[in-house]
C-alpha cells in the first residue's frame, strides 16, 4: 500500500460517517468502499496531505509493522508534548504507547473491525478509534475523550428512555392479556394466546436492544475483564435453565473435556452466561430430535476457545455471511425447532465477544452441522 493509497483510506474515513459504518459492518463492505475509491480519478497526494493536515480530529496511518506512514497537526498536539520531538517520530513505539492501546490494534487487525477505546499518554487520557486497512495497515482518528464519553452517555441516556417508554405500556398490555386470558373461550381464547406470545417477544426485543445498546457503547480494554473463571461452571449453569427446552425432544448437551485440567479465562461472569445461553439456544433450535450438541474447550496460544456444534443441516453462504448482523433469521425451513427470538441473539454474542476482547466465528462442521466458536483471552 502506497502513502497516497493510506491518504485515500484516511481522508475516506475523515469525510465520511457513512464510509466509517460500512468499515464497522465488515470486510464485505469494507470490499465496497475501497472499490468506489478506486472508481474515482486519482487525488494529488499534496492535495490529501493538506486535507489531512487540516482535519480538526487527530489522524495516525501505521503500516502492518506499526511504523507511522502519516501524522497530521492535530494528532502531533494532543500526542507529542514538545513540537520539536514531532519530525523525529517514525514508529508507534516513539510515542509510547499504552497497553490498552497495543491491545486495541491487535484486535483491530484479528477481527477485521474497528475498534474504539482510549488511549492514555502522560496526564492526557484521549479517545481513538482504530480502523483497519489491508496487510495490517490502521488508521487512527484521535480525539479529547470527554466528547466520545458524551456522546456515548447521551445515545445510552437516549436509548434507555425509549426501552423504558415502551416497557410500560408493554407490561400493562401483558396484564390485560392474562386477565383476558381467563374469560377467554373458543376462538378468543386462540387470539388471546397468540396476543400473550407477541407481547412476550416485543419484551424480549426491547430488553435485547437496550442490551445491544449497551454492548455497542462498551470500550474494550484488558483492565474491564475483572474475573477469572472456568467456563465449564458457567455451562452447568447455562444448560440447567435450557433444559427444559431440550428434554421434551430428546437433545443432550455434551461437553469435552470434562475432567482433566481445568482452562481459566478472563471474563465478567454474566456476559459469558449470556453469550453461552445465546449460542447453545441456537443449537438448540436447529438440532434434530433426539440428536445432542457438542461443546468443546480448548486452549488456542492465548485463547480459549468454546466451540458449540449442532448436528442440523448446517450453514448456507449467506448464513456464513450475514448470521452476526442484528435481526438475521436465516432460512426458516433449517430450524427444528420454535423460532420465537429477537434476530438479535448472535449480535449479541458478537458484541459481548468484543467487550471481552474476544471474537466469535461460524463455519460448517465436515462432518455435517454448524460450529460456533467464541474465543475468549485466556487467564
Amino acid at each position: 500500500m502506497t502513502a497516497q493509497t493510506a491518504l485515500q483510506l484516511a481522508l475516506g474515513f475523515a469525510l465520511g460517517g457513512l464510509t466509517v459504518g460500512l468499515w464497522h459492518s465488515g470486510k464485505r463492505k469494507q470490499a465496497v468502499v475501497l472499490t468506489r475509491l478506486r472508481r474515482r480519478q486519482p487525488i494529488p497526494e499534496l492535495q490529501l496531505r493538506e486535507w489531512i493536515s487540516s482535519a480538526p480530529q487527530g489522524w495516525l496511518v501505521l503500516d502492518g509493522a506499526n511504523r507511522i506512514e502519516i501524522i497530521n497537526h492535530r494528532a502531533e498536539s494532543l500526542l507529542v508534548r514538545e513540537s520539536s520531538l514531532a519530525p523525529q517520530l517514525h514508529h508507534l513505539n516513539d510515542l509510547e504507547p499504552s497497553a490498552e492501546l497495543l491491545h486495541l490494534l491487535e484486535l483491530c487487525r484479528n477481527t477485521g473491525l474497528a475498534q474504539r477505546g482510549e488511549w492514555s499518554i502522560g496526564r492526557a487520557d484521549l479517545s481513538v478509534r482504530v480502523m483497519p486497512g489491508e496487510r495490517g495497515w490502521l488508521a487512527l482518528q484521535i480525539e479529547g475523550s470527554n466528547p466520545l464519553k458524551l456522546q456515548l452517555q447521551q445515545q445510552e441516556q437516549w436509548v434507555s428512555d425509549v426501552a423504558h417508554e415502551l416497557k410500560t405500556p408493554i407490561t400493562a398490555l401483558r396484564l390485560v392479556s392474562e386477565s383476558l386470558s381467563l374469560k377467554a373461550e373458543g376462538r378468543q381464547a386462540v387470539l388471546v394466546e397468540r396476543l400473550e406470545k407477541e407481547l412476550a417477544r416485543l419484551q424480549k426485543l426491547v430488553g435485547d436492544l437496550l442490551d445491544l445498546s449497551r454492548l455497542d457503547n462498551t470500550l474494550a480494554s484488558p483492565s474491564r475483564r475483572p474475573a477469572t473463571l472456568d467456563p465449564r461452571d458457567v455451562i452447568d449453569q447455562t444448560w440447567s435453565t435450557l433444559q427444559e427446552l431440550a428434554l421434551p425432544r430428546g437433545i443432550q448437551l455434551r461437553v469435552e473435556p470434562k475432567n482433566d485440567q481445568a482452562r481459566q479465562v478472563c471474563v465478567e461472569p454474566a456476559r459469558l452466561h449470556q453469550a453461552l445461553f445465546n449460542l447453545i439456544e441456537n443449537a438448540l433450535r436447529f438440532s434434530p430430535d433426539g440428536s445432542s450438541i457438542e461443546l468443546t474447550i480448548k486452549e488456542r496460544n492465548r485463547w480459549c476457545l468454546i466451540a458449540v456444534r449442532d448436528h442440523g443441516p448446517g450453514l448456507s453462504e449467506t448464513d456464513l455471511d450475514r448470521m452476526f448482523e442484528r435481526f438475521y433469521r436465516g432460512d426458516p425451513s433449517r430450524a427444528r425447532g420454535p423460532r420465537n427470538g429477537s434476530g438479535l441473539g448472535l449480535a449479541i454474542v458478537r458484541q459481548i465477544a468484543l467487550s471481552q476482547g474476544g471474537l466469535v466465528r461460524a463455519r460448517n462442521h465436515p462432518e455435517g452441522g454448524a460450529v460456533l466458536e467464541l474465543f475468549l483471552p485466556r487467564a
